[in-house]
């Protein structure tokens, strides 16, 4: 009976209404609430700007390698742009909490302002393209109503404009519901996957680029530069952290297989519980 309900339940889940719900309004609260909740210090952005830097670095080198490996667009654009939509919000600012204590916030929300413009521009730029043509990828970047309501709060932020505090409980309300949503699109997707049918060119791809060579060229980064031992560690670990589900709203949004993304979400944040006790020996190397 429990599993006749359950199927029943599925078949009248409309996964992509959940999706544009989510993106087109939902995550518009999330980032704005998100961005005005600590002021932004433009001195920090130094640290940032290497986190981009890294960030496109490992892009060309999936550019480079991507392109021989993956013949299907779908799987071209998952190779692409997943491993480097990392989890640097929700998971990244309090796991260097737990490392680095209260004084990595700063760096941690700066580093995630910079996540949240490579999610909505190289992100839907790379997951549109797995079914739509260049322009209109392009142009899809502009129609997401979350990056101008970032740029918008960014804006707040930056020349300290007072929010009332009612306005700031509407967008954690909102805040809350889409990450409640997210995680119920995730379990929609993750229900209806199974494991031995994916890719297994495509995750060793993504794990590899997440795992391997994302904090190797991070390593060779931070070697050349100058910097306090902590800034360093804060961005090895946000850089380590695994998949975000933003790549399943983006997935589903454009219809690039979301079920396999799903499922490279899943299994990255399962090895990201052996990976970060690896990552944090490795910070005595930096």
């Amino acid at each position: 009976m429990g599993y006749i309900a359950k199927r029943v339940f599925k078949e009248q889940i409309d996964d992509k209404t959940i999706t544009l719900i989510n993106v087109y309004f939902l995550q518009v609260f999330l980032t704005f609430w998100g961005l005005l909740l600590r002021p932004i210090d433009t001195s920090l952005f130094f640290a940032p700007s290497l986190y981009l830097l890294i960030v496109l670095l490992l892009l060309c080198l999936s550019a480079f390698v991507a392109k021989y490996l993956f013949e299907n667009k779908k799987e071209y654009s998952i190779a692409m742009v997943a491993s480097i939509i990392g989890n640097t919000g929700n998971l990244g600012i309090p796991i260097n909490i737990a490392i680095f204590g209260e004084e990595s916030i700063p760096y941690t929300t700066i580093i995630n302002l910079v996540n949240v413009f490579v999610v909505y521009t190289i992100g839907v730029f790379f997951y549109s393209r797995g079914s739509y043509d260049t322009r209109s990828s392009l142009r899809n970047i502009f129609k997401l109503p979350i990056l101008w309501a970032a740029i918008i709060a960014i804006l707040l932020s930056l020349y300290r404009v007072p929010i009332h505090s009612s306005i700031m409980n509407m967008l954690m309300m909102g805040a809350y519901a889409s990450m409640t949503m997210q995680l119920f699109l995730f379990g929609i997707y993750l229900y209806g996957t199974e494991i031995k049918t994916l890719n297994k060119k495509l995750l060793l791809w993504v794990i590899s680029s997440k795992f391997i060579f994302l904090p190797a060229i991070t390593f060779g980064v931070l070697s050349f530069v100058t910097l306090e031992p902590m800034i360093k560690g804060i961005l090895f670990i946000e850089l380590l952290m695994p998949l975000a589900v933003a790549n399943v709203n983006l997935a589903s949004l454009y219809e690039c297989t979301p079920k396999v993304v799903t499922a490279f979400v899943f299994i990255s944040s399962l090895l990201f519980l052996i990976v970060i006790f690896l990552g944090v020996y490795l910070l005595k190397f930096l």
